[in-house]
């Protein structure tokens, strides 16, 4: 049996075929990101969230009254950045082909990235605390919303601020 075509079903059929293509690396890469999001919130205590490297040193800690608060935009640390070009660069390379693959591949990174790192800022506050010794200090906290009187616990590493929170 034969099966006579024209050249317009060829092309029908070819388009259908690169369609099912791009339809199947855009869910790829929709599975990629959504594996690599997974991943990147395995915790969830509500608890206090420490450094990897410093959990099981001792720590000091130092107890005030919040003196003056002010609202601060803490800059992303490099993670979100990070993870907005990876997943940039991977939704981008579904696009096109060849050189053009290439470029949309760039210009997925360039936009994640920049995307990244704008998701990736928090806000925060800046505190001026009278500790309990009458010295004076400033401390940078996000996620807390202390306001002037309030009683505080900082927890010190070292010289940084591992953790602050209300005084018991």
């Amino acid at each position: 049996m034969k099966y006579a075509y024209d050249e317009e079903s060829l092309e029908i059929i070819k388009s259908k075929e690169g369609g099912k293509m791009m339809i199947n690396k855009i869910l790829a890469s929709s599975a990629t990101v959504v594996v690599l999001l997974a991943l990147s919130a395995c915790a969830t205590n509500q608890g206090p969230e420490y450094d990897g490297n410093s959990y099981a040193q001792v720590k000091h800690y130092r107890t005030g009254v919040v003196l003056n608060d002010r609202p601060v935009v803490i800059s992303d640390d490099g993670k979100g950045s990070f993870i907005g070009a990876l997943v940039g660069a991977v939704v981008g390379a579904t696009i096109g082909k060849g050189n053009g693959s290439t470029l949309a591949s760039l210009g997925g990174g360039l936009g994640g990235y920049y995307a990244g790192k704008e998701v990736g800022k928090a806000n925060g506050s800046e505190l001026t605390v009278k500790l309990d010794d009458g010295e004076n200090i400033v401390v940078v906290v996000k996620g807390k919303d202390f306001k002037a009187g309030d009683r505080v616990k900082i927890i010190q590493d070292g010289n940084k601020v591992a953790q602050v929170d209300y005084a018991d």
